[in-house]
């Protein structure tokens, strides 16, 4: 499957307003790649496939987490923006035929992040949060640590605010994102 054919596939999945945000974490994770060294190209799609399963309806979530066996642990069953991740890695590789395990593991990550995260997996994780339409507090500060090759900075940054935001909202804390975090700090020291 080409490139334009799993753009026509996403955009059918997804609401004109989150497919424009696809398209501009795509065009922020080509920008980010390029500082870093990274595919441009496969940076590009895996921006665009990032959020295919976002928008599924209750009955598409059931029918694809049975078709493709997918595991959901207790917070990811009970949470579409947690879940949309990992089922929408599988419709990656299954609906859409992307065989670049990276891009798959990019999806899968992009909410939670996860311990040694790949360098396309921070750069999706990075670009979903800092493309040009957000705005929210903080967000001129990732911006500035990630396109001045400061990617784990922010990287770290953006896991303490998703912390703090979830406390501060009486919300569970995924595992896998205290994980992520732990394990940056543990890296950094160890430099």
């Amino acid at each position: 499957m080409n490139y334009n054919d799993i753009k026509d596939k996403v955009r059918n999945m997804l609401p004109e307003k989150r497919y424009r945000h696809s398209e501009n974490v795509a065009n922020c994770a080509a920008k980010i790649s390029e500082i870093y060294g990274y595919d441009k190209d496969m940076a590009y799609l895996a921006g665009i496939v990032h959020d295919c399963a976002k928008y599924l309806s209750d009955e598409d979530v059931k029918f694809y987490v049975k078709k493709y066996d997918i595991k959901l642990d207790k917070l990811e069953k009970n949470s579409l923006a947690l879940s949309h991740s990992i089922i929408g890695s599988y419709i990656c590789k299954y609906e859409y035929n992307i065989e670049n395990e990276d891009v798959i593991r990019a999806v899968r990550f992009h909410t939670t992040g996860r311990e040694n995260m790949s360098l396309l997996e921070k750069i999706i994780y990075m670009a979903d949060l800092i493309e040009e339409d957000r705005n929210f507090d903080g967000v001129e500060k990732l911006r500035e640590l990630v396109y001045n090759k400061k990617l784990d900075e922010a990287l770290l940054l953006s896991f303490n605010n998703t912390i703090k935001f979830v406390i501060d909202n009486n919300q569970m804390i995924h595992e896998k994102t205290i994980k992520a975090r732990n394990y940056m700090l543990e890296n950094r020291s160890n430099k």
